[in-house]
């Protein structure tokens, strides 16, 4: 749906990382993307977006909103303390700035060449 989606809430605007729609789960999925390791604030903006979300973006025949925290690092049981009472569909990960394999992207290029190419 968009990156940089606005929300409003009361008279101030907030701009969340990226908004998808998932078809099969019908619901928003809201990325929150973050360049240091996790804090628990963190956890507290993403439940204000999601409940922003279904408050004034979901339809009513639509599935609750589910979000997902990537930060550069997070220390295990500070995530479990942060998650311990938080009732949103959230998830929290890792993620790494390097590049896959040269080689195995090279394969999975050809592999989706030749599916192409079969598939004409």
């Amino acid at each position: 749906m968009g990156n940089q989606y606005r929300l409003q809430v009361g008279n101030k605007d907030y701009y969340t990382d990226l908004l998808f729609y998932h078809r099969d789960l019908q619901c928003l999925v809201l990325f929150e993307l973050k360049i240091q390791e996790f804090e628990p604030e963190f956890l507290g903006k993403l439940n204000f977006y999601l409940e922003a979300l279904d408050r004034d973006v979901k339809r009513p025949n639509e599935n609750p909103s589910i979000g997902i925290l990537l930060c550069k690092g997070k220390d295990t049981e500070v995530v479990e303390y942060a998650m311990a009472r938080s009732t949103s569909p959230a998830v929290i990960a890792d993620y790494e700035t390097k590049l896959i394999n040269k080689d195995l992207l090279a394969n999975k290029l050809q592999q989706l060449s030749a599916f192409l190419e079969n598939s004409h």
